[in-house]
């Protein structure tokens, strides 16, 4: 399983699942869901946190919050 932790700078995924107990509820809020497109526009220099795009929301995520995100990538 691959999760948004494991994916590079401009890599795009769609999100297969979610621990809903350990992921914000804001983060729900702002289109974070199974199905939904996920794109890493840019990582930290020590990786935390990462800058996502999710269904044209831009939004910081801490590394952390981001393994707890399986993903599956969209290859191009």
């Amino acid at each position: 399983m691959m999760s948004i932790a494991d994916l590079k700078s401009g890599q795009k995924a769609t999100i297969t699942d979610i621990s809903s107990e350990t992921i914000p509820l804001k983060l729900l809020e702002m289109g974070c869901l199974p199905g939904n497109a996920v794109e890493v526009i840019k990582i930290a220099k020590i990786k935390d946190p990462l800058y996502l795009n999710i269904n044209d929301t831009f939004l910081a995520i801490r590394l952390e919050t981001a393994r707890d995100i399986l993903v599956k990538l969209i290859e191009e």
